[in-house]
C-alpha cells in the first residue's frame, strides 16, 4: 500500500507530459483500493495539489474523499467540486471521465440535497463543456446538466446546450433524458417549436419495450401540438409499434382532450379537463393543461379573423365563449402583442378591427434571419453526407450488407418469363 506522501510526490512529479500521465494513471488504478479505504482521511491532501496542474491526481483522491460522509460539512464539498471542475485540465480529467462523471453526479446529490440546485448549475455546464470531444457530443452528464436547470428554474442556462445540433451518443437513455428534459425546460421558455422537436425524438426513436421517459414525453407532445399547432397528428410509420400498442393504456385520457379540442367547443374541452383533473395533477400536466384551454380560445378567435373586418369585444366573447368583454379584450390583446394576430381596439366603442400581416419579408433583419437558416441548413447536410460517407466505408458495415447480399444473389432467382417483357 503506496503511502500518501508517496502519491502525493508521484501526482506532483508526473502531471507534464502526456507519457507522465499515462505512468501516473497506471499507479492510481493500482491504488484505488488504497484510496478508498482511507476517503475519510484524503481531505487534507487536496491542499497539497493544485487541480489546475495535478487534475488527474486530484480527481482521483476527490473522488475517494466525495464517496466519504461529510454530515454537516456537504457545502465545503460542494464548494471544493466546483472549484475543481473549473480549474482543471480538460486532458487531465479525460483520461478518467467515468470518475469526472462521478464527481460531478456527487456535485448534483449534493445541492439537490441541500435543496439549492443552482449552484450546480454553471459548474455542470462547465463540466459538459470539458467532457465533450466536440458540441456535437451528447455527453452523459448532459441529463444530470438539464435536470438542476429544471430545478433552479435557469430555463436559458439550459437552453444554451440545446441549441447544439447532437449527432453523436453513447447511450440512448442519455439521449432520452435529455430530449425529455431539454422539452421541459423549452416548454419553460415557451419555445414550443423547440420542444417539439426534443420531444418528438423520444416517441420517435427504437425501442424494445414501453419505458416511463417515452411515456411522459408522448403525454407532453400532445399537449404542446395542441397549444403549438392547434393539433395532434399521428406519428410517422417508422415510430416503434411499441408506442402505438401501449399508448392507449398510458395516454388515453390525453387523447381524449386532443379529441375535445379538436371539436373547437371550449365546454366539451372544460368537461374533460374536469373529468381527468386528478390525473392531470397526478401527471404534474395541469398548467400545460390549463394553456391547452388558452390556446383553443386564441385559436377560436383566429377563425374570426378570417370571417370578419370588425367584430365587437361583446360578440368575441359570445362566440368563444368567454364571459366578460374584458377577457375578451385581454385575450385579444395578448394575441397581438404576441404577433399571433393583427388588430386593432378601439377603446369608444369596444369594436376590433382585424388587420392583413404587415410583414413583407423584405426588412434585413428577416433576410438575415433566412440566411442564417439556409446556413444552418446546408452545414446540417454536410454533416449527413459526412456520417453517410463515414458509415458507407465502415468495415463492419460492409461486412454485414455483404452477408445480405449473399442471400439476395440474382443468379438464386429464376429468369424473368418472356410474356412479362416490355
Amino acid at each position: 500500500m503506496e503511502s500518501a506522501e508517496a502519491m502525493i510526490a508521484h501526482i506532483q512529479g508526473l502531471s507534464s507530459t502526456p507519457e507522465d500521465l499515462a505512468h501516473l494513471h497506471n499507479l492510481l488504478k493500482q491504488s484505488e483500493d488504497s484510496l478508498e479505504s482511507q476517503a475519510p482521511n484524503l481531505g487534507p491532501l487536496l491542499t497539497q495539489l493544485d487541480p489546475s496542474k495535478h487534475s488527474l491526481g486530484y480527481l482521483y483522491i476527490l473522488e475517494a474523499c466525495a464517496s466519504a460522509t461529510w454530515g454537516e460539512q456537504e457545502n465545503e464539498l460542494v464548494s471544493t467540486i466546483a472549484k475543481f471542475i473549473d480549474s482543471c485540465v480538460t486532458e487531465q480529467i479525460r483520461l478518467a471521465p467515468e470518475k469526472f462523471v462521478s464527481v460531478c453526479r456527487k456535485l448534483k446529490d449534493e445541492t439537490m440535497q441541500l435543496q439549492m440546485p443552482i449552484r450546480g448549475v454553471a459548474p455542470l455546464r462547465t463540466a459538459v463543456r470539458k467532457l465533450q470531444p466536440t458540441s456535437e457530443h451528447l455527453t452523459t452528464l448532459h441529463p444530470d446538466f438539464l435536470v438542476l436547470c429544471l430545478l433552479a428554474k435557469c430555463y436559458k442556462a439550459g437552453l444554451s446546450i440545446l441549441e447544439d445540433d447532437i449527432v453523436e451518443v453513447e447511450q440512448p437513455r442519455d439521449l432520452f433524458l435529455y430530449c425529455y428534459y431539454g422539452g421541459m425546460i423549452c416548454i419553460g421558455l415557451k419555445r414550443f417549436r423547440k420542444a417539439l422537436e426534443l420531444l418528438y425524438y423520444v416517441i420517435t426513436s427504437p425501442m424494445s419495450s414501453m419505458n416511463a421517459i417515452a411515456v411522459e414525453s408522448y403525454k407532453k407532445y400532445i399537449l404542446v401540438s395542441l397549444i403549438h399547432n392547434g393539433q395532434f397528428s399521428n406519428f410517422p410509420k417508422y415510430t416503434s409499434s411499441v408506442i402505438s400498442r401501449n399508448q392507449k393504456n398510458f395516454c388515453q385520457y390525453y387523447n381524449e382532450l386532443a379529441t375535445s379540442y379538436a371539436s373547437g367547443k371550449i365546454s366539451e374541452l372544460q368537461a374533460c379537463l374536469e373529468t381527468y383533473r386528478e390525473k392531470f395533477e397526478t401527471d404534474n400536466n395541469v398548467g400545460l393543461v390549463k394553456q391547452v384551454v388558452s390556446s383553443l380560445y386564441k385559436r377560436n378567435i383566429q377563425r374570426l379573423t378570417q370571417m370578419y373586418l370588425t367584430l365587437s369585444l361583446q360578440d368575441i366573447a359570445n362566440t368563444v365563449q368567454l364571459n366578460t368583454t374584458k377577457e375578451a379584450e385581454m385575450h385579444v390583446l395578448q394575441m397581438i402583442q404576441d404577433g399571433e394576430i393583427f388588430a386593432t381596439i378601439n377603446q369608444k366603442d369596444g369594436m376590433v378591427s382585424f388587420h392583413e400581416d404587415p410583414e413583407q419579408y423584405k426588412s434585413c433583419e428577416m433576410i438575415e434571419h433566412i440566411d442564417s437558416s439556409i446556413q444552418r441548413i446546408m452545414a446540417l447536410s454536410r454533416k449527413v453526407t459526412a456520417m453517410d460517407e463515414q458509415i458507407s466505408s465502415d468495415p463492419i458495415y460492409l461486412a454485414k450488407i455483404g452477408r445480405e447480399r449473399q442471400r439476395f444473389d440474382l443468379e438464386d432467382f429464376d429468369t424473368v418469363p418472356q410474356k412479362f417483357h416490355m
